[in-house]
């Protein structure tokens, strides 16, 4: 009630401000805000989607380019042509493009960015695809072969992806802080802690059609200074922003445009499955009956979130609605953690990243677990530290609640080593029986039967698929409504 009580004041006290010239008058550059802070500015070595949002299509480009509506496009590939059975890709690549340090973009970079994310030592987030090549080889300089150990039908979107990004070999050492791309940006400055500016590269093969000189990226992380930032002018765009709760104010302003797009995004609790009890089902169970969803995404996301039932979101390929297989119901949970042989109370710690829709989330969960006799102490932790203490290892935790941004990422439930700790046998052989299978509407009942064999497995708590606000000046155009994976493409931006 606090934070709806902050929210509203502040949003009144900027009500009637007017937005200042200053922000409008350069029509050039434009002032985006940002909830989180990227960790570093390499997408390919680090796991958090922040740095996506500041590089991906800006500073770096990838082989494809996935656009607002979900279908994919040529980027720095000008064509390319799949094998009958999906198992080999042959890439033609834009000829004289080059990297902001003067080096050549050709098939080498694009061997050498694909061989450094399989590597042993590699800690790109979608390591498994890269080593899910069998070989990657440059015929000539302008020809890109991947050959695949299994069908993948939907390679060209996840090349599209920031973990895709094409890097220089020269300068990738070093990318994290001074990235080096074939984007029409590159970093002017890095203020640590408050923004990032980004300034228009001049020798970027298509300049002319980039309207923004300079995009100034401003890290905002509570929703009640993100509201006053665009009420006062101080950001022309955010987002992704936490204004749901002044949804109405922004819509009756005529200085404002308001977007509300869909996600392939999960946000989920997850559940440490190499810690007992929750390495049995039942536990998993009884967490998960012990969740109301609709509670959990009026409190975390005001409303903004479509339940789900597994690991999968409505409109993909293949969904199927689970969310009966765990459906609310404490006194079944009860049931399930006497059957198990817990005895109440159970501690477990609940550690939550900086988002709003995980800090009020907890809050929700933890009170829903007590009526159950769970005590999920919760702990605080910044993005950082919960990407090296829960996501890559030790996987130090309990209970946490993340949103899984990225699609087609049911592959990640086959990695022995992936977060969550799952280890099945039966979905790691259906997983491989779906990239085996080219035909779409085969696909697609398997994909129904992975999604009921992960929510009968409780392999996660999940809870909803999110929609997304963007506020907008309202004479800012290109900003995108949907959602298909966390990007802002400036190239698109101009204002009027």
């Amino acid at each position: 009630m606090l934070r709806k009580l902050g929210i509203v004041a502040v949003a009144a006290a900027f009500v009637m401000a007017p937005l200042p010239s200053l922000a409008q008058s350069k029509k050039d550059s434009v002032v985006m805000g940002m909830t989180l802070e990227p960790p570093g500015l390499d997408p390919t070595t680090a796991a958090a989607a922040a740095i996506a949002e500041v590089t991906l299509y800006n500073v770096y480009e990838t082989l494809t380019k996935i656009n607002e509506d979900g279908s994919v496009s040529p980027l720095l590939a000008e064509s390319w042509q799949a094998s009958p059975d999906l198992k080999t890709y042959t890439f033609k690549l834009h000829k004289g493009v080059k990297f902001h340090n003067g080096e050549p973009f050709n098939s080498a970079a694009v061997k050498f960015s694909f061989d450094r994310a399989a590597a042993p030592n590699s800690t790109n987030k979608d390591k498994s695809l890269y080593q899910a090549f069998e070989s990657v080889t440059a015929p000539d300089a302008d020809t890109v072969v991947i050959a695949l150990k299994y069908s993948e039908p939907n390679l060209p979107f996840l090349l599209g992806q920031a973990t895709g990004s094409i890097v220089e070999p020269k300068s990738a050492p070093t990318d994290a802080t001074q990235p080096v791309g074939t984007g029409p940006y590159t970093l002017g400055a890095w203020a640590k802690g408050s923004s990032i500016t980004l300034v228009k590269w001049p020798d970027y093969r298509n300049a002319a059609a980039i309207k923004l000189a300079k995009v100034t990226i401003r890290f905002i992380g509570d929703p009640a200074a993100q509201v006053a930032a665009l009420l006062s002018g101080d950001v022309d765009a955010f987002p992704r922003v936490a204004a749901a709760r002044s949804l109405a104010q922004f819509k009756a302003d005529p200085r404002f445009t308001v977007l509300v797009g869909g996600s392939k995004a999960k946000t989920i609790v997850g559940i440490n499955e190499r810690k007992k009890p929750l390495d049995d089902v039942r536990v998993r169970r009884a967490i998960l009956a012990a969740i109301d969803r609709k509670a959990m995404i009026d409190g975390a996301v005001d409303g903004f979130g479509t339940p789900i039932g597994s690991f999968y979101t409505p409109g993909s390929l293949g969904y199927v609605d689970t969310t009966d297989i765990n459906p609310y119901d404490p006194d079944k949970a009860k049931k399930l953690l006497a059957e198990a042989g817990v005895t109440t109370p159970l501690e477990l710690s609940l550690k939550l990243p900086p988002p709003p829709y995980a800090r009020q989330g907890g809050e929700i969960l933890a009170a829903e677990l007590a009526k159950i006799g769970i005590v999920a102490k919760i702990e605080n932790v910044e993005w950082a530290q919960w990407l090296s203490q829960v996501f890559t290892g030790p996987h130090n935790y309990d209970l946490t609640i993340v949103s899984h941004v990225e699609p087609f990422d049911l592959v990640k439930l086959t990695e022995p080593d992936y977060y969550l700790g799952y280890k099945s046998d039966a979905f790691n052989a259906l997983y491989e029986q779906i990239m085996a299978t080219p035909m779409e509407a085969d696909r697609a009942k398997l994909l129904g039967d992975a999604q009921r064999m992960l929510a009968t497995d409780a392999v996660a708590g999940f809870l909803f698929q999110p929609q997304w606000i963007t506020v907008t000046s309202k004479k800012l155009k290109g900003v995108w409504k949907e959602v298909p994976q966390f990007e802002n493409d400036f190239s698109t931006w101009s204002w009027e």
